[in-house]
């Protein structure tokens, strides 16, 4: 006995009801109805007519027709093909073909469309399971999509350790070969600690001799020291480069001393009103309160709050300079205050002093050094720095006298120093076994052939390890000193003459012979005429001398020239200009020009002149 006659056994008559159920089934209207609810995938015969619709019916009938005889229903998910089955079983089959659907394949084994008893549906089954993860992939092209510009930068290694040690502003704890200037600053400024006024200290030296790395060095440990033996001691840095006029330079000093004053008043406020609080709440006897050596006078709690008044009046009327807009002396008075508050000796470094005196004269190195004669608590000794060895030819005599009591020259250093330094620095700055053996000797020797420039060495070290980083490179090579060489030599002139607009480079040009032979202040008339004599010579368009006039006043706001208005009384008024930039350089720059290499010798026509 098979199975399926075990099933047909099992299975009760089917009932009057189903019978007309199946009779009425056999209509063309009925079925279609029954194929769109059952989503039959021969949705094509849902257009044909009925005669169609009854022979495909017949065709069905003869596959699964012994199904039907014996009120088989099969499967429960099996009523796609048993078109006889009750309306019951046909709602079942709908939603079991729904669920089939979700699959990319239609499970044979669930329909029992032509499904052999023993087939292997399991390949089917494993199919319908697996499912592509779209969500993974989403977040893989999410990825890729957020990857930004500096990621791929990033990714390599990088070469440095700590780049800013390669930084003209960084303050190495060593300076090597600069012992014998740190010892002669040392010995100048130790009165400072014992309460007294140091000498003044002038220190000379061309750029990037050590001078200004030594001076923070030796101010650093002044202040370390002063702090260690409780001694009222500080230095106040100023760049005269930046800070180049009276105002500016007693403005940043006073507020700078101001913050200090506040800082020590909101300090000592707090001690002492940490004692008053004591005394007043926890009715703590005056006597029994323990004072430190500054206010050991106090003889009772009025006296404490009293002390406590002032000093908040003290702090309500240090009121910050503002950089512009107080008359000179009224600058001066609160500078003088500020210092004056309280006991202390104050180093005023000057870096780039010259810049100073060139700019505003001596005034303020005069009205500085007299302060000592009428400070009463503090103390004021100044150190200036400066690349010129002459500044102080044009000082007052009685500043020069009294700035000038201390002189100390460094001098440039040489190859082998050079070498020192960068090492110093390197052994800090890249990370181990990051350069070549070559790389600091050929650092050294390029700073060494200008003039001792441990500022360009650093500079020439620091530039080489960026362009190996930006190649990817885990090594600084000799090839990237080279590379920075090349780059640190574009001259800023240079590469603005090279850019200029045609128009411009003949009107330079022309400007250039001019100078070439002989003519000083030159004017835009004589300039005018060589220009139009270029232009011809180039078969280039001529522009109105108002035109050329314009151009010379964008070349003299750019640097490369000097022109000054000057008055020629009844003759009007002109332009006398002169070059500010190498004349050798600037022509050879202008005739890599390839339109400008092909002018002949132009002899430059220069007209008769009437100078006032």
């Amino acid at each position: 006995m098979t199975d399926n006659d075990t099933k047909d056994d099992d299975t009760p008559p089917p009932s009057s009801e189903q019978e007309s159920s199946q009779s009425h089934n056999t209509t063309g209207d009925t079925v279609i109805q029954d194929i769109d609810e059952s989503g039959d995938p021969h949705e094509a015969d849902r257009t044909k007519p009925d005669e169609d619709i009854e022979t495909w019916m017949a065709q069905q009938s003869d596959t699964g027709g012994e199904d039907t005889e014996t009120g088989d229903t099969g499967d429960s998910n099996t009523t796609e093909t048993d078109i006889t089955n009750t309306s019951e079983t046909t709602e079942t089959d709908v939603t079991a073909s729904s669920e089939t659907a979700e699959t990319d394949v239609i499970d044979t084994s669930e329909t029992g469309v032509n499904n052999p008893p023993n087939a292997d549906t399991s390949h089917s089954r494993d199919r319908s399971s697996t499912r592509f993860d779209f969500n993974k992939m989403l977040e893989t092209d999410e990825e890729s999509e957020n990857k930004g510009l500096f990621d791929d930068l990033l990714a390599g290694e990088p070469i440095f350790e700590n780049k800013e040690v390669l930084r003209p502003s960084y303050t190495p704890h060593e300076l090597p070969h600069r012992n014998d200037q740190i010892n002669q600053m040392a010995t100048i400024l130790v009165s400072a600690l014992r309460g007294e006024t140091p000498s003044n200290i002038l220190i000379y030296g061309k750029t990037g001799t050590g001078k200004t790395a030594s001076a923070k060095f030796v101010s650093q440990e002044l202040e370390s020291t002063s702090q260690k033996y409780d001694v009222p001691c500080e230095v106040q840095y100023i760049n005269c480069e930046v800070t180049d006029t009276q105002y500016r330079v007693l403005a940043q000093l006073a507020n700078k001393i101001i913050d200090q004053n506040r800082a020590a008043i909101e300090s000592r406020l707090e001690y002492l009103s940490e004692r008053l609080d004591n005394i007043t709440e926890n009715n703590t006897e005056f006597d029994t309160v323990e004072f430190d050596h500054i206010d050991r006078s106090f003889d009772s709690l009025s006296a404490l709050e009293q002390r406590i008044d002032e000093l908040e009046s003290d702090r309500a009327e240090m009121e910050p300079v503002p950089m512009t807009g107080w008359p000179t002396d009224r600058v001066y008075s609160t500078f003088f205050d500020a210092v004056d508050y309280r006991e202390r000796v104050v180093v005023i470094m000057l870096d780039e002093i010259d810049k100073l005196v060139e700019k505003s004269g001596d005034d303020t190195l005069y009205n500085l050094s007299r302060m000592n004669s009428e400070l009463t608590n503090s103390r004021i000794s100044i150190m200036g720095i400066s690349n010129d060895l002459k500044f102080t030819d044009f000082l007052d005599p009685r500043v020069k006298s009294s700035l000038g009591e201390e002189e100390i020259v460094f001098p440039p250093y040489d190859a082998t120093q050079l070498r020192d330094i960068l090492q110093h620095r390197a052994d800090i700055a890249f990370k181990s076994n990051a350069l070549s053996d070559d790389v600091i000797p050929l650092c050294a020797a390029f700073a060494a052939q200008e003039h001792g420039d441990a500022r360009r060495a650093l500079d020439l070290l620091r530039t080489a390890g960026e362009l190996a980083e930006r190649d990817q490179q885990d090594t600084v090579l000799e090839s990237h000193v080279r590379q920075a060489q090349d780059k640190i030599e574009l001259d800023r002139v240079v590469e603005v003459v090279r850019t200029l607009p045609t128009q411009s480079k003949i009107v330079l040009f022309s400007i250039i012979l001019l100078e070439k032979n002989g003519v000083h202040n030159i004017n835009t008339g004589e300039v005018f005429n060589i220009y139009k004599r270029i232009c011809q010579e180039l078969d280039a368009d001529v522009l109105t001398q108002r035109r050329v006039t314009d151009l010379i006043s964008e070349l003299d706001m750019l640097g490369i020239v000097n022109a000054v208005v000057v008055s020629k009384g009844r003759y009007g008024r002109t332009k006398e200009i002169s070059l500010s930039v190498p004349i050798d350089e600037t022509e050879a720059v202008l005739l890599s020009d390839s339109r400008l290499g092909d002018i002949d010798n132009v002899q430059p026509f220069v007209q008769a002149r009437f100078d006032n």
